[in-house]
């Protein structure tokens, strides 16, 4: 199971890494617009995201319109002991700093923790999803553990060639609510 999941996330992956910057802006761009129409962004108040590094949806618009709207947005940290996370509340980018892997994570010292159960939406990432929502991670397992834990709206931001028919599934995995793309929502 494991190699099988380590090679559909190589293949998903490569596969996207070729998407063109004109082409991921705009799909990019579609998919935060239906967003902003969800009912699930509409009503939340406190936002769960990580910050996007290509070729994922950009989540920077994302949340530079959550801002102007007046949400919290509330960025994973990750604790590679026991291989969970926290969020941490964000204002600006500055905030942010370089750690493992090269994901930006919120400063300690300047942001501060939000539990799990004050995120009303949460937006996870993901390589590869089928229609009924359960997704293929990106190997951690940092959000399995996690959302085994949390009980509010989930969706989850792809591009077409993310949504496949089917993906080995284990018992622990969990759908999101959502998956949205530029088409299906």
């Amino acid at each position: 199971m494991k190699d099988e999941k380590k090679t559909f996330r190589k293949q998903i992956l490569e596969k996207l890494s070729k998407m063109d910057k004109l082409q991921y802006e705009q799909l990019s761009s579609d998919i935060a617009l239906r967003l902003y129409d969800e009912p699930f962004w509409k009503e939340a108040k406190t936002v769960g995201i990580t910050i996007s590094r290509f070729p994922e949806v950009d989540t920077y618009q994302i949340i530079k319109k959550a801002w102007e709207e007046g949400k919290q947005i509330v960025i994973p940290k990750c604790l590679p002991k026991n291989r969970e996370m926290i969020f941490r509340q964000i204002a600006q980018f500055n905030q942010l700093e370089s750690v493992y892997s090269g994901l930006l994570e919120p400063i300690e010292a300047v942001t501060k923790e939000v539990p799990l159960n004050h995120i009303d939406l949460l937006i996870v990432p993901g390589v590869a999803f089928t229609k009924e929502g359960y997704r293929l991670g990106f190997g951690g397992g940092y959000y399995d553990r996690l959302l085994l834990k949390y009980n509010g709206k989930k969706i989850s931001l792809a591009f077409e060639s993310q949504i496949v028919s089917k993906l080995p599934i284990e018992p622990h995995d969990l759908p999101v609510s959502k998956i949205m793309t530029a088409k299906l929502k």
